[in-house]
């Protein structure tokens, strides 16, 4: 048998999960960061499966951006009419294929390629029409479950549909399936909406082989990997599951965690060897950490290249930005995108960069903002310097050269240039370029008036009205007199 014949995949993700009571589609919903509809996908990339076909239907112009694989076939499935109809959306996207195809759902993110390949090898080695994984779970309700006679598949019978002998039986079809292309394109033809919900079900092709002989073969695989996303509760049980397979991965790399299970890692992150990595910490996108850096702790780092033996602090967040090696950057820092960090470049408490090239041996160690600009070598910025880009109407850009000093709280406005070696007085407003080498300040002359507090204290001390003088007691018998009772009008006393 042909055991390298050509590999294509059929994704359904037409549907809108209207049990996550949400307006946005099932498969849009993120997972570690992810979308939903990527976890098949990557899964199909390390098989190296080509072409892959995604089945798409609600919010289908935003499935099909969030799916991010070029190469990508789409096929639109106006009506939801069954999994066997979509799966016939589809193959009209596969004009002339011969091969094997894998049929697989976009909510069982935890599924893993190695079991994928599994299946593919029993489909190929056995010489299979068709094969499909099976689970036995503890609470099969919902999932269509799968009959054997003698051991062997003969159909699988959705819920819905199932007597009580039937919804007995605890191996159920996960809906991933790899069939032999000369055998599926036939029997789509051939299938009819002959059951509760009028539906055109993909299931049915299973009988259809057990009639004509064919071999069927079914892969057992472990319930916990094919964990159903349907509601957000399932969601978040499933992110734990995630959480903690990656979280474990990542430390028998090498990679330490000092709290597990508050460290939120993307499927598509990595890590070198000897990092360690402190509680509350989010890595998520195309994040890359080198080797030997430490992660204090509450970062949160988004499409980010960090090099080797570099030291994140406390608070920092940074996204779609490059630190180079042996740099430090925090805590309560912030590298927004476009920021690209020289080796040895030093970032303190409350310092914000934004499309910002800071060049090797560079420091900015307190409350600083760097937009928009490009620092040279062994640049020092001085706490509260601003780099003034915007004019209200566009951004300028600032350029300061190598071994510039620049004095606290300093505005560069720009658009504005400082040559090599200039040195800025602190509290300047540079407005226009500097040449290398020089000093530039504002002429801002210090006076100073001894015993000026003193004489204003004295001042006010006269100017200020006498204190109210307080009222006079009255006597006694003005006490007596305002306390008598009025004589009651009437009788005279005798």
């Amino acid at each position: 048998m042909d055991t390298n014949r050509t590999l294509g995949a059929i994704v359904m993700a037409a549907g809108l999960g209207t049990r996550m009571r949400s307006r946005v589609a099932k498969v849009l919903h993120l997972l570690a960061g992810t979308p939903l509809i990527r976890y098949p996908l990557m899964a199909l990339a390390a098989l190296d499966a080509e072409p892959v076909v995604v089945v798409v239907g609600h919010q289908a112009e935003e499935v099909m951006a969030a799916c991010g694989a070029p190469n990508t076939r789409f096929a639109r499935q106006r009506e939801q009419r069954g999994t066997g109809h979509a799966v016939q959306c589809a193959a009209a996207q596969l004009p002339g294929f011969d091969g094997d195809l894998l049929i697989l759902p976009s909510d069982l993110p935890l599924l893993k390629a190695e079991t994928i390949a599994s299946l593919v090898a029993a489909q190929r080695t056995s010489g299979a029409a068709l094969s499909l994984l099976t689970a036995t779970v503890a609470e099969p309700a919902g999932f269509g479950r799968v009959v054997r006679d003698a051991g062997r598949v003969t159909r699988v019978v959705e819920d819905r549909d199932a007597t009580a002998n039937q919804r007995a039986i605890r191996e159920v079809n996960v809906g991933v399936y790899c069939v032999a292309s000369a055998f599926l394109f036939p029997a789509l033809a051939r299938l009819r909406p002959d059951n509760a919900q009028g539906e055109l079900y993909l299931t049915d092709i299973i009988g259809e082989a057990v009639a004509a002989g064919q071999a069927i073969a079914g892969v057992p695989v472990a319930e916990a990997e094919v964990a159903q996303v349907s509601t957000r509760a399932d969601l978040a049980r499933v992110e734990r599951a995630l959480r903690a397979r990656t979280a474990e991965l990542w430390m028998n790399e090498g990679v330490t965690l000092e709290d597990p299970d508050t460290t939120a890692i993307g499927p598509q992150v990595s890590i070198g060897r000897d990092t360690v990595i402190g509680p509350n910490v989010i890595l998520r996108g195309r994040t890359q950490i080198g080797n030997d850096c430490r992660l204090d702790g509450s970062a949160r780092i988004i499409d980010a290249t960090i090099g080797n033996s570099v030291h994140i602090k406390f608070g920092v967040v940074i996204t779609e930005a490059r630190v180079g090696d042996r740099s430090s950057v925090g805590p309560f820092a912030q590298l927004r995108p476009g920021t690209h960090l020289a080796d040895n470049v030093h970032i303190g408490d409350f310092v914000e960069t934004k499309n910002a090239i800071l060049g090797s041996g560079t420091k900015a160690h307190h409350l600083a903002y760097l937009g928009d600009a490009e620092l040279g070598r062994e640049v020092n910025v001085g706490a509260g310097t601003i780099t003034c880009n915007y004019d209200g109407f566009r951004k300028h850009r600032t350029v300061v050269g190598d071994r510039v000093m620049i004095g606290s709280d300093s505005q560069l406005v720009a658009p504005v240039t400082l040559g090599d070696d200039a040195y800025v007085a602190t509290g300047t407003t540079v407005m226009k370029d500097v040449p290398g080498g020089a000093l530039v300040f504002n002429d801002k002359q210090q006076s100073t008036r001894p015993g000026w507090v003193a004489a204003r204290r004295r001042r006010e001390t006269q100017a200020a009205p006498p204190p109210p003088a307080a009222a006079a007691k009255p006597t006694r018998p003005a006490r007596k007199r305002a306390a008598a009772k009025p004589k009651r009008a009437g009788k005279q006393p005798r």
